[in-house]
């Protein structure tokens, strides 16, 4: 029995373990220094930290029957929010890739971990994002780039219903020697800093282009440059939080 037991243990190659706010604070103050632990017994561990903005951890449990674990009748639903926050601040701090589910429904939340973990990468994950400032700038980009001093096809005519993936609206982009060289210069930053990410073993890149709205000049720009870096790194990702 114990040779069965011994042999399935030299079987096991990945686990996942799951925490939250429903885990004692005893366990949550103790686990940054489990995982430190394990970094130097050598064993390989990989943090994916899901957080949201404030606004939206609301909204989210003032529409469900689930109460929020900290919260009771001493303290309130924001009181018990900022509470999760202090206590995983150390399992955040320590985090290989933070996801920000503020604007991702469970499809899409579901799709960004499916690609993040579990696979064999070589280097380092980059994922560009295009946002639009009037709805907040993502919690969980490294580099936030902001593109609004570039022409803005909302106020061209045939343009405002497109996005930044249309022909129509990069051949009106590209026609200002700007637009080329923000794209050029983002790439020059990114290409020169990146390895130095890589030899500090950082597994996760994210960076957001923003401009107002999320539909047009921080598409084009993050289209562009995912176009540029999976020439040479097909772990490179995108998504558009705006466009749905």
């Amino acid at each position: 029995m114990d040779s069965l037991l011994q042999e399935k243990q030299h079987n096991i190659q990945l686990i996942s373990v799951g925490v939250d706010a429903r885990n004692l604070p005893s366990q949550l103050s103790s686990l940054p220094e489990v995982i430190d632990t394990l970094t130097t017994m050598n064993i390989s561990t990989e943090i994916i930290f899901l957080d949201s903005n404030n606004n939206t951890l609301m909204q989210r449990f003032s529409s469900t029957r689930r109460k929020h674990p900290l919260s009771n009748d001493a303290h309130s639903l924001a009181e018990a929010i900022e509470e999760e926050h202090r206590l995983l601040f150390g399992i955040s701090t320590r985090a290989d890739l933070i996801i920000d589910t503020s604007q991702l429904n469970i499809h899409q939340l579901r799709e960004m971990v499916k690609n993040s973990i579990g696979v064999e990468r070589q280097g380092l994950s980059l994922q560009f994002i295009s946002f639009g400032f009037k709805k907040g700038v993502p919690i969980d980009a490294d580099f936030v780039y902001d593109v609004r001093c570039l022409a803005n096809p909302h106020w061209e005519a045939g343009l405002r219903s497109l996005t930044g993936k249309d022909n129509k609206v990069a051949t009106f982009l590209e026609k200002e020697t700007m637009t080329l060289k923000m794209v050029e210069q983002i790439n020059s930053f990114l290409h020169e800093w990146i390895p130095h990410f890589e030899q500090s073993n950082r597994a996760y890149l994210t960076v957001a282009i923003g401009c107002t709205g999320g539909q047009h000049r921080s598409v084009y720009v993050a289209e562009k440059l995912t176009k540029i870096f999976r020439v040479d790194r097909s772990n490179t990702q995108i998504r558009h939080r705006e466009l749905g």
